[in-house]
């Protein structure tokens, strides 16, 4: 008897084990590890992946696989593998981690079936219920969830009057279109074409057509190309000479875009100094993490490519991360024209369709580069070459939820499995890598100098409360408006940024002080123009905007903050001249309006974009030379410890954007804390003092690089039920843990209630803790059954970028 090890989709702890199923005759010698089947757990079906073969099952009786949903293993033996450490490494369930590999039009959707068990119970039915069954026995659950009758439908359900069947459906969708082969041999069609009268010329054309082309073509594309119906076609399919066929055609997100092939650039002594050792790793098999640590502008986009062209020339393969928002049609319109077709795009902005057809054409070896935002580091390569993760300082990189995985521990893992460098790129490296690259754990590549020399844009920091002090109240500083008239004198172009993380337009009552706060979740309400609503951000909640303060029933209720349709509206009182492009997530959400916005500044229709995180990074266009940050420490005021590396790791790479060609570029700083050292340190450029600066500071409270950091929290409805569970937890840990580890809380998050749940955390810093992960395995066991009855939600992330 052959047996398959099934993890199957459900995710909850007594089912995060492999169950055995028996393989049916028929699909005997061809299910193997990683494919996806449909076994029958308890009462329904569900899909589950197998984990391996085996000869016997550990149990008497099994049940047979009910379905197989794929024809090729989906997870390589490779991947397989890597699900099995997420669990360890991120303490998910086994489940989650293969799910995550997927694209997710392969998610499994679940439909509910309703059958009829039989013709005498219809007579027993509910009279509710009886027209639904009237004329057929099964009906979908959706076509009466919604409907009076649905309590009528549970009481016949469970009275057994009425089955419950669940039908998986495979969302992946291949899309196909008609197509046709030839279906005889070379000689009969010569003697059928031979013999066909002169009013039959274009079956002739169609049959010379298929003799050249000796492959499977698409109807569509022979009437195209002859320029003709499809009648001869089909008369030709009638005569048995073709013979119809589907085929499969990919959607292709880039099928209207030409580009135009480009060489490898002639590369500065600097660039050649560190690609050296990638090249040599890349011949010689050999697995180094490489910090590439090189000011914005200095090229390393071409070492990257260099590199890849260098796998590529060895028959392996490569994948490039790139943090999402610098996903830019830039990004991959570089990798287009020097890879060509060889080239597969992962990101967002894909439909679900374009998503799933590119990671098919990664799964059948028809490309071997990877361009993608997080998930991209699964890409199912059977034989990497190189793995590069661009902007490696980005929090994109982490998932915040389920496995809570970090894209470079797993580019690291697949390095070592493959024998092959691994790339990490940043003008701004995090300080964990910094510090591993200090310690020659990491090795460093330093690249100190611009493309074609230019010189880091001047930058100019601007108190503002000097401003109001003098009387000026617009958003603009004195400096920055002159600077902007300037350059549009000049003909010259400005990028505008606002950092709005953690600081949204709100409203507030200038008499009593008194904000509108979500009633789900304890946080502000953001005003939204447009709609002149105001919404939550975490729940989704919205109300109308108060015309009185209901507190003090004062009429003086405004609006603070700064959001982008506000400032382009100061700039078109004070620059009327100026045409601006703004990007925020208000017009950039229809597919494609990123391009499009962008295609628009680079044409010169435009002199100002204005903008909010996602034209920090990435952009390259040769008029920018003026930057303005609006609002420089927004992120400072936040309740986390890499605040002050945030606020100089962005405002670095804005003042990147300035001044990247032959026009020497000027950066203008606005803010409210000009003294703080990230905003002094960015301005001058200077990584290496703003990086010792931090180092003793995170050493001094025992933060990351010097500690690892683990952060519990605890959900619920009920307040009191989530002190007491986070208070057992921590003295739990408190009992069991080494002395040299600091153990915060619990206390309050930040946000101290989302969807009307309220949330309590621990916060662990560690150094050398053997057990920690036992421990907090034993946590989430003991707390199971509590979990699933009372809706209690503990989670658990290791290495948090988000504190909130």
């Amino acid at each position: 008897m052959s047996v398959a090890s099934v993890i199957v989709d459900v995710a909850a702890k007594q089912t995060d084990r492999a169950f055995d199923y028996a393989i049916p005759d028929k699909w005997k010698g061809i299910i193997v590890p990683g494919m996806r089947v449909v076994v029958p757990f308890g009462p329904r079906k569900v899909q589950g992946f197998v984990v391996a073969l085996k000869e016997e099952a550990e149990v008497k009786r099994v049940k047979p696989i009910a379905d197989l949903l794929d024809l090729t293993p989906v997870l390589t033996p490779e991947l397989l593998e890597i699900g099995h450490w997420l669990t360890e490494k991120t303490l998910c369930f086994m489940i989650s981690a293969f799910q995550v590999m997927l694209p997710a039009a392969m998610k499994a959707k679940y439909d509910k079936e309703l059958s009829l068990l039989s013709k005498e119970a219809y007579e027993q039915l509910h009279e509710q219920v009886k027209p639904f069954f009237q004329s057929r026995s099964s009906l979908k659950w959706s076509e009466v969830e919604k409907t009076a009758a649905a309590p009528a439908f549970h009481r016949d359900i469970q009275k057994g009057l009425i089955e419950v069947v669940y039908v998986v459906k495979n969302k992946g969708n291949k899309k196909t279109a008609k197509g046709v082969k030839l279906n005889q041999g070379l000689e009969d069609i010569q003697q059928f074409m031979s013999e066909l009268n002169k009013q039959a010329e274009k079956q002739k054309q169609v049959l010379s057509f298929m003799l050249d082309r000796n492959e499977e073509v698409a109807i569509k594309e022979i009437a195209e190309g002859l320029q003709i119906t499809s009648a001869p076609i089909k008369a030709l399919i009638n005569k048995g000479l073709l013979a119809e066929t589907e085929i499969e055609i990919y959607r292709d997100p880039y099928q209207d875009r030409y580009f135009t092939p480009s060489k490898p650039f002639q590369l500065t002594d600097e660039q050649a100094e560190a690609i050296a050792p990638i090249l040599h790793d890349i011949e010689e098999n050999l697995h180094d993490v490489f910090l590439m640590y090189g000011v914005t502008g200095s090229g390393k986009t071409e070492v990257y490519l260099q590199s890849i062209d260098q796998v590529l020339k060895k028959g392996k393969e490569a994948i490039m991360l790139v943090p999402e928002i610098s996903l830019t049609p830039q990004m991959v319109k570089r990798f287009k024209e020097r890879f060509g077709s060889k080239v597969a795009v992962l990101h967002s902005g894909l439909s679900t369709g374009e998503k799933y057809d590119e990671w098919r054409k990664i799964q059948r070896k028809e490309v071997s580069v990877v361009v993608g935002a997080r998930s991209a580091v699964f890409a199912p390569f059977e034989n990497l070459g190189l793995l590069i993760i661009d902007e490696e300082h980005e929090t994109s990189y982490k998932q915040e939820e389920n496995p809570r995985y970090h894209a470079r521990d797993v580019a690291i893992y697949r390095g070592q499995h493959h024998q092959c460098p691994v790339i990490l790129g940043s003008a701004t490296p995090t300080l964990e890598s910094f510090a591993r690259a200090q310690k020659g754990v990491y090795k460093l590549l330093t690249l100190k100098q611009r493309m074609n020399k230019s010189s880091m844009p001047s930058v100019d920091i601007v108190d503002m409360r000097e401003e109001l002090r003098s009387g000026n109240r617009s958003m603009f500083s004195t400096m920055l408006f002159e600077k902007m008239k300037d350059r549009l004198e000049k003909g010259e172009q400005i990028v505008l940024f606002l950092n709005k993380r953690g600081h949204s337009s709100f409203v507030m009552c200038r008499d009593c002080g008194y904000v509108p706060t979500c009633e789900h979740c304890e946080i502000s309400l953001t005003y939204h123009r447009y709609q002149n609503k105001l919404k939550c951000h975490y729940c989704g909640h919205e109300e109308h905007v108060h015309t009185e303060c209901p507190e003090c029933h004062s009429e003086h209720i405004r609006f603070f903050g700064s959001g982008t349709q506000k400032v382009e509206e100061e700039l078109t009182k004070v620059l009327p001249e100026a045409r601006v492009v703004r990007m925020d997530v208000d017009t950039t959400s229809r597919k494609g309006a990123h391009e499009k916005l962008l295609n628009k500044f680079a044409s010169g229709e435009a002199q100002i974009l204005l903008g909010t995180q996602m034209i920090a990074k990435g952009l390259d266009f040769p008029n920018v030379t003026l930057v303005g940050v609006l609002t420089a420490d927004t992120m400072l005021n936040l309740p986390d410890f890499r605040a002050s590396e945030k606020t100089f790791q962005l405002l670095t790479q804005v003042s990147g954007r300035a001044g990247r060609h032959k026009l020497p570029g000027e950066v203008v700083i606005q803010t409210y804390t000009p003294e703080h050292y990230s905003i002094q340190l960015a301005s001058q450029h200077d990584y290496d003092a703003f990086y010792k600066q931090e180092m003793e500071i995170r050493k001094m409270h025992k933060y990351p690089p010097f500690f690892y950091l683990a952060l519990v929290t605890v959900s619920h409805e009920n307040i009191a039920k989530v002190v007491s569970v986070a208070d057992k937890i921590s003295q739990y840990l408190l009992q069991k843990l080494s002395p040299q580890t600091t153990i915060l809380g619990p206390v309050a998050s930040p946000i101290a209630k989302i969807k009307d749940r309220y949330r309590y955390q621990c916060m662990l810093k560690y150094k050398l803790e053997p057990s920690l992960i036992p421990l907090l395995k034993y946590i989430l066991e003991r707390y199971q059954a509590e979990m699933q009855k009372e809706n209690l939600t503990i989670t658990i992330d290791l290495n948090p970028y988000s504190m909130m």
